[in-house]
């Protein structure tokens, strides 16, 4: 298993390091479903993008914005279902993120929260 707080350290060391200010990794891969830790230098965007079919943010450090999303800033310990529409994410502070994913299964609907 993978030790979330040592590769946000790792991670975000490395996005402060270089010069797109980013550093990420795939650390989990289980079918259709994937997780990565992205970690984004304050200013940093990650650009527009599809959404896969699910997926959620976890913010370990910092603060995002996710763009077309409601709630839109998402702070460190939060954890978001992300937009099914197209959506980018800034950094607003150094952060990293926990990005899981699951694609090609064909969810449709909105999002829903577990209560």
């Amino acid at each position: 298993m993978a030790d979330l707080t040592e590769l946000a350290r790792t991670h975000l060391e490395a996005a402060l390091a270089t010069e797109h200010g980013r550093s990420a990794e795939l650390i989990l891969r289980d079918g259709p479903l994937r997780q990565s830790i992205i970690a984004l230098r304050a200013g940093v965007e990650l650009n527009e993008h599809n959404s896969p079919d699910a997926a959620s943010l976890q913010v370990l450090e910092g603060r995002v914005r996710v763009t077309g999303q409601d709630p839109a800033e998402i702070d460190a310990g939060r954890v978001e279902i992300l937009t099914h529409r197209r959506h980018g994410v800034v950094a607003l502070d150094d952060s990293v993120f926990l990005l899981t994913a699951v694609t090609g299964i064909g969810v449709t609907g909105g999002p829903e929260r577990a209560r």
